[in-house]
C-alpha cells in the first residue's frame, strides 16, 4: 500500500518549527545512535505515539519497530504492557517513566527516575527522557498540523 500524509490544518514550516524538530530528531530520533538499546528506544517512541494518538507517528514507528527487530506480537501488545510477560523489567521501568513523562505525573516521576537507576546509567536515563520528550514534540506537531494518512 502506498501511503501519503496530507496536512489538513497548517504548515509548520511557516514558523520554521519543522527545522527545529528535525534538529532534535538528529540527536534522539529513531535514526540516531544512542547508548540505550535501540529496541527500548523504539518501544518508547511507539508508546508515546499510542498515547497521543498520532496516526503519522503510529505508522512510522510501527514500521521502525519491525526494522529494529521487535516482534510483531510485542508491538501489538505494547498498549497493554502491564499485563504482559513479554517486556523485561528494564523495559517496563522505561515504559512506566515514558507514560508518566508523557502525561506529566509530577508525583511519581521522581520515584520512577530512581527505579530507572536499577537498569540504566544516568546517560541512558537522559536519553530515555530525551526520546520521550522528542516524541511528544513530534506527535503534538503532527496532530496540530492535521497529518492525515491517505492511500495514494
Amino acid at each position: 500500500m502506498n501511503l501519503e500524509f496530507t496536512n489538513t490544518r497548517f504548515d509548520p514550516d511557516l514558523v520554521e518549527f519543522h527545522s527545529i524538530a528535525r534538529q532534535m530528531a538528529k540527536s534522539v530520533g529513531y535514526t540516531a545512535g544512542l547508548s540505550i538499546d535501540g529496541q527500548v528506544a523504539q518501544l518508547l517512541r511507539l508508546r508515546v505515539a499510542q498515547m497521543n494518538p498520532c496516526s503519522y507517528c503510529l505508522i512510522l514507528h510501527t514500521k521502525a519497530a519491525r526494522e529494529q527487530g521487535i516482534a510483531e506480537e510485542k508491538v501489538a501488545h505494547l498498549a497493554s504492557w502491564r499485563q504482559s510477560s513479554m517486556f523485561t523489567e528494564g523495559e517496563q521501568a522505561a515504559l512506566e517513566y515514558c507514560e508518566a513523562l508523557t502525561d506529566y505525573d509530577h508525583i511519581v516521576l521522581p520515584d520512577l527516575h530512581e527505579e530507572l537507576l536499577e537498569y540504566y546509567d544516568e546517560t541512558a536515563i537522559a536519553e530515555i527522557a530525551a526520546v520521550v520528550i522528542n516524541m511528544n514534540l513530534w506527535t503534538r506537531l503532527k496532530l496540530a498540523q492535521g497529518a492525515t494518512p491517505v492511500v495514494a
